[in-house]
């Protein structure tokens, strides 16, 4: 039954993607999903569950793949650490994350506080990065600290 269920739901998400240039999640959701399992195993068996009940039913029953696997993003990044997801637009402005997220934002889950130094977390890439993105993502996310040309 589940298997069926993921079949239906990649199936969509694999259209979706096709169909609107938009970047593939999963990638960056899998290893989420490790550092979880590793890290929280409470936190880990949540992230699954939803998976397996949550998006993968609603996605098959014709939900629209994008904000649902973004939807789940969100999640594993609040399970991973506390904050706040913010979407970039391409000229580099932030603002509180809304769904569903435009497909040209680049969409980072901010940790609270300062005492982690845990970097963003990506829940979601526009298609391609602007000058702007690629700046905000190469800070924020790889902690790198030169602009690449």
């Amino acid at each position: 039954m589940i298997e069926d269920l993921q079949a239906q739901a990649d199936e969509k998400l694999e259209e979706a993607l096709a169909g609107t240039g938009a970047r593939d999640p999963r990638e960056f959701y899998r290893e989420r999903l490790r550092e979880l399992k590793e890290a929280d195993r409470g936190a880990y068996e949540d992230a699954v569950g939803y998976y397996r009940d949550t998006l993968l039913p609603s996605v098959a029953a014709g939900a629209d793949p994008l904000p649902a696997w973004t939807e789940y993003g969100r999640r594993l990044a609040s399970l991973t650490t506390p904050g706040r997801t913010v979407m970039l637009d391409r000229s580099g402005v932030s603002q509180p994350y809304r769904e569903p997220a435009p497909q040209d934002q680049l969409i980072l889950h901010l940790p609270a506080g300062r005492g982690g130094g845990m970097r963003a977390l990506v829940v979601g890439l526009p298609g391609e990065l602007s000058r702007a993105q690629r700046a905000s993502f190469d800070l924020l996310v790889s902690g790198k600290l030169t602009l690449k040309e």
